[in-house]
């Protein structure tokens, strides 16, 4: 690749295991410019963080000489796809996003389940109500809520897209996942969905066998997505396996310049969910970045 990358560097605090504050120092030492943070339970839950609170994270960050690309607002279960838990689902996203805008970030990346192929469904009317709201809410705020690739290809999810009146819901894109679960091309995505791309993640992985995506992301009538159950299948399950960046399927060269060729000047956002070692692994795919600029 000829042109050289001129995004910011974002990191998961998460992915270091240490708790919010310890993994924004590592953050900091491991050279990114900013970091994602989950903000669904323990600390960082916004119903837990009173007025003082925030104000004396988002000093505590910026002291680090970081921000915040975005948020993690993922609350697993079946997503957006039950009519009749997404009113609570819906106000503690509009919590969450309240509380990244208080931060200093316009974007709340999250899971809204599987879309179903078939439009004329009940949950897939249900997930268009929950994301048209959503999407106004945050549209309205001049902010994201950026669903993340993976279990459903490009075109599809483009499709559910393409039915809203806003785009206050669009898109954090992560190669490994489609790599992973559908077996869809990510430089193909990020032209197919470069519209609606906000945020990144830099991961990277490798299908071992092909499998319905509810298997992995859960659905209505199936078990419902959980993060832990989604890290054992990172590490060692039947169906894909998350590697460290360059030994996986993820054609970086190929990544980088399709967003590249879209204007995408946002985060390329580290995201490491299993490994012994996860300090090492993501300054290791800080400097792999890096070559690219």
């Amino acid at each position: 690749m000829k042109r050289k990358l001129q995004n910011p560097i974002g990191v998961i605090v998460d992915s270091f295991g240490v708790g919010v504050r310890e993994g924004l120092r590592k953050a900091k030492e491991v050279g990114a410019d900013g970091v994602q943070i989950y903000a669904v339970r323990g600390e960082m839950d916004p119903d837990a963080l009173s007025a003082a609170d925030r104000r004396e994270l988002k000093s505590f960050i910026s002291g680090l000489g970081l921000e915040i690309s975005a948020l993690v607002g993922d609350l697993g279960g079946h997503g957006f796809q039950d009519a009749a838990a997404n009113p609570a689902k819906i106000a503690k996203s509009k919590r969450i996003l309240d509380l990244a805008l208080e931060l200093g970030t316009t974007i709340v990346t999250t899971h809204i389940g599987i879309v179903p192929e078939d439009t004329a469904s009940p949950v897939y009317a249900a997930m268009q109500e929950a994301c048209e709201e959503l999407a106004g809410y945050a549209h309205r705020n001049g902010a994201f809520f950026a669903i993340e690739t993976g279990p459903e290809r490009a075109a599809h999810l483009k499709s559910f897209l393409d039915t809203l009146s806003t785009k206050g819901v669009s898109v954090n894109f992560d190669p490994a996942n489609m790599v992973m679960v559908t077996g869809d091309d990510p430089a193909q995505g990020v032209h197919t969905l470069r519209d609606y791309i906000v945020h990144t993640h830099v991961k990277d992985g490798l299908q071992l066998q092909a499998t319905d995506p509810r298997n992995i992301y859960g659905s209505l009538g199936y078990a419902p997505m959980e993060h832990e159950t989604i890290a054992r299948m990172v590490r060692d399950g039947a169906f894909f396996r998350e590697v460290p960046l360059g030994e996986g399927k993820v054609d970086f060269d190929a990544y980088f310049a399709a967003l590249q060729d879209i204007g995408y000047t946002g985060y390329l956002t580290i995201e490491r969910e299993v490994g012994d070692q996860p300090e090492v692994d993501i300054r290791r795919a800080v400097e792999f970045i890096r070559r690219y600029k």
